[in-house]
């Protein structure tokens, strides 16, 4: 069943510290939390929920942002979500407007909202943010970051290095036709 997004209330609530009034409002996050339409999401994503059964879902809000600061900041699911515990930046940026000391989801609750949007979601999300850099976004030179790239190597420690070294002198002997010594 789908929770709707509820929007970031300006009204003072007596027993909870709100959020904006505490944070810096120049920080980026805050910025880029205020200029992102968010609603775009709530419309396009709420075709893929039913509206009167099942458990509630968590907001549209909440899970895009989560997705959004996880590409931004190069996180794991899990740590997004434990960041977001800690970080009322993070909060501010998902819709939240009190502080929430608590984890918002599970970390497979993401997995299950990126399989649910699809790749057509995921165009979405990243149409609204090639949209939100506008040129800088079109740049001409990328860099990639390439120090996780897998090196076919073989270490000296390994155990069966004296094994396949001894195979293959054995097999270019045989195509050389050379004597074994004995």
């Amino acid at each position: 069943m789908l929770t709707k997004s509820s929007p970031i209330s300006t009204q003072s609530n007596l027993f909870h510290s709100e959020l904006f009034s505490q944070l810096d409002v120049k920080d980026p996050l805050i910025q880029l939390a205020n200029t992102i339409n968010w609603t775009v999401f709530d419309d396009a994503f709420e075709q893929h929920y039913s509206q009167d059964n099942g458990r509630p879902s968590k907001p549209i809000r909440l899970m895009v942002g989560l997705l959004l600061l996880k590409q931004l900041e190069n996180l794991s699911d899990e740590r997004v979500v434990l960041q977001f515990k800690r970080n009322p930046y993070y909060q501010y940026f998902c819709g939240y407007s009190n502080y929430m000391p608590g984890m918002p989801c599970n970390a497979t609750e993401l997995v299950h909202f990126r399989k649910r949007i699809g790749v057509k979601g995921f165009n979405l999300i990243f149409k609204m943010s090639v949209a939100l850099h506008g040129k800088q976004a079109q740049e001409s030179s990328v860099l990639i970051d390439t120090t996780v790239q897998e090196k076919n190597i073989t270490t000296p420690l390994m155990p069966n290095l004296p094994l396949k070294s001894s195979i293959a002198l054995i097999s270019w002997q045989s195509v050389m036709a050379l004597k074994r010594r004995t």
